[in-house]
């Protein structure tokens, strides 16, 4: 193998993890101010979280994150946010904001490289 290739091969190399430690999650769309307490209930509590609801101030302040079918709550980066905010204005449904996020998990955060509101 050339110097050429091989150094080739160790660039292509580093971006492999990154592109490796994307996932996809499904569940529910929720700000952060009302996940407190939506998640009582777990994803069957947020279900009934309301379009309107998530576009009031301060809940577009506070953020947004997905609930997921075990109840655990993920917390969008300023990406996310700014990408299930636009989701929300566009949208016509009222509650059951189910979706489905590509990006990569780190304990209670999610990059966010896509979503798709269902």
């Amino acid at each position: 193998m050339t110097k050429i290739a091989g150094l080739l091969l160790l660039a292509g190399a580093a971006f492999l993890p990154a592109a490796l430690a994307a996932e996809q999650v499904e569940g529910v769309l929720m700000d952060q101010a009302c996940a407190s307490d939506g998640l009582k209930d777990g994803q069957k509590g947020a279900i009934s979280h309301t379009r309107d609801c998530a576009l009031m101030e301060p809940c577009v302040k506070s953020g947004y994150g997905i609930v997921t079918a075990d109840g655990k709550y993920l917390k969008f980066d300023d990406t996310g946010n700014q990408k299930a905010l636009a989701l929300l204005k566009a949208s016509k449904k009222a509650d059951s904001l189910f979706m489905k996020v590509t990006g990569s998990v780190s304990g209670d955060h999610i990059s966010v490289e896509a979503i798709e509101l269902e």
